[in-house]
């Protein structure tokens, strides 16, 4: 089965709110293929996920143009705290697929109880400040803490954005700057991920794409629309120190699941 062309607006729109957004965007795929009637792995095409994952960084890179160059002239140093970031996400990915744990990433109840734990972390965030420092002066510890939060975000409904801000503000950074660490910080994970994809698709498959072009490109369309969108909503809600707000959609989305698992 492959998703139908409302599926796949469904599927961009989910990812273009939710990728930027601290309300899990794996989380939401996975609930939103249950609630469809077909499995997560169903609706996970490996082309469409990997052009949905371009559309979003393709937002990443729209919101965020002066802040890549900058890091391609004056501000270098930041490019390895990138790297150094990465690792930790890069690591629980391999673990999970040496140890034939991956099947949890599809787990609509894991997403339920993670997404849950999303709102308790984002209920603390609330509590949070934060401080007056600048990300490009972020020390290498601190780097890899931010990094370790994002590795725990492959699980389905843990939050990459909220995880990552969260534990940016607990490293004193402003607000703005734990937000734009977080998102230059998605850039090689969203990168690192499309690649491995787009491998297993040539080795896997000797086939054309299962997807029509035209399909795959209007959902990485909206998915970009949406997503640079949506990381404009979230960078206004942190200047109004109202991350907190988005907990209440985490316990309604992953009690709800949990619920409805419960009763079917």
């Amino acid at each position: 089965m492959h998703p139908s062309f409302w599926q796949i607006v469904a599927l961009a729109v989910v990812q273009g709110v939710a990728e930027f957004l601290p309300i899990s965007s794996s989380g939401h795929v996975v609930i939103l293929a249950t609630l469809l009637g077909a499995t997560a792995e169903q609706l996970d095409v490996v082309e469409l996920n990997i052009f949905l994952h371009l559309g979003t960084f393709a937002s990443i890179v729209a919101y965020y143009w002066r802040e890549i160059l900058r890091l391609l002239t004056e501000d270098r140093r930041v490019i390895g705290l990138l790297v150094l970031g990465t690792i930790p996400a890069v690591a629980a990915a391999l673990v999970l697929k040496a140890t034939d744990l991956d099947h949890w990433l599809q787990s609509p109840l894991v997403a339920a109880v993670c997404l849950l734990a999303t709102g308790v972390l984002l209920l603390w965030t609330g509590r949070q400040t934060g401080g007056d420092a600048d990300y490009r002066k972020l020390s290498w510890l601190r780097a890899w803490g931010i990094g370790v939060a994002q590795a725990v975000a492959i699980l389905p409904g843990v939050s990459r954005s909220g995880a990552t801000i969260a534990a940016g503000l607990k490293t004193e950074l402003k607000p703005q700057q734990a937000a734009t660490f977080s998102f230059l910080l998605a850039l090689p994970a969203i990168l690192g991920a499309s690649t491995w994809e787009i491998l297993q698709r040539v080795r896997e498959t000797d086939g054309g794409p299962q997807l029509s072009i035209s399909w795959l490109l209007g959902g990485a369309l909206i998915a970009a629309v949406v997503g640079y969108a949506s990381i404009g909503v979230l960078v206004r809600v942190l200047e109004k120190k109202r991350l907190h707000y988005f907990a209440w959609w985490c316990f309604l989305a992953g009690g709800g699941m949990l619920i409805y698992l419960a009763t079917r």
